[in-house]
């Protein structure tokens, strides 16, 4: 199977988590966009859930697929979200962002029940780091946010290139927030919670990929056929 093949897998597998009249947390990227078709697919077949979508790329895809929305302000709690992961760790903590989208994808699942996480194999890793970690990062003030992230590295016994991410015309990349993100290439993170806990408190950073305690299991697509973990 290919790659894409892996993970239209992996998502069709979570589905059999969703059940009628769920509130549903919608994932950005291309593993979650493969959720999204095939929850679409099921939607027009009878299935009445709700979804709140974590980028706007999300809720276009969503709007196109039929699946009805909502927000956070007219919701209480979700039931589920599904969602892929850039890395994945033994004990599910996973690095998130690459689609741009991790402010709006750690709110809600944070509001949600459970958290299931989709993905290929290549995804797992036994250490995370060797996918830059994303940090989004307010524009105002960014020499001295950038200082206080490199002091959080050394604090957290970690080092390594800091670049802003670009767009495709060259200029700085802006979330659906209005923000930047900044992609720090470090290689391993020995411990992912406790740099999680140092990045948090920096005034210009909104939020950093470290998603930690959120995702309740893993749904891992690989040439064996599908492996399911639960958190620890």
């Amino acid at each position: 199977m290919s790659t894409d093949e892996l993970k239209r897998a992996a998502a069709a597998r979570a589905l059999d988590y969703v059940s009628d009249g769920m509130k549903l947390g919608l994932g950005t990227g291309s593993t979650a966009k493969h959720f999204v078709e095939l929850l679409g697919e099921r939607v027009r077949s009878g299935l009445h859930v709700v979804g709140v979508p974590t980028s706007e790329a999300t809720r276009v895809d969503a709007e196109r697929c039929g699946i009805p929305l909502t927000t956070l302000d007219d919701v209480d709690r979700l039931d589920l979200t599904v969602d892929g992961a850039d890395e994945i760790d033994p004990s599910l903590s996973l690095i998130k962002g690459g689609g741009g989208a991790l402010l709006r994808e750690k709110i809600v699942a944070t509001a949600s029940d459970r958290m299931i996480v989709i993905s290929d194999d290549t995804k797992w890793v036994q250490t995370l780091g060797r996918f830059p970690l994303p940090i989004e990062v307010i524009p105002f003030g960014l020499a001295a946010t950038r200082r206080a992230i490199v002091a959080a590295f050394d604090a957290a016994a970690v080092n390594g290139e800091i670049t802003i991410r670009t767009g495709a015309d060259g200029h700085a990349f802006v979330t659906d927030g209005g923000h930047w993100i900044v992609d720090a290439r470090l290689g391993t993170i020995p411990d992912p919670e406790r740099l999680a806990w140092l990045l948090s408190p920096i005034p210009g950073v909104v939020e950093h990929g470290l998603f930690i305690g959120l995702a309740s299991t893993a749904i891992i697509a690989g040439s064996q056929g599908l492996r399911i973990v639960d958190r620890p």
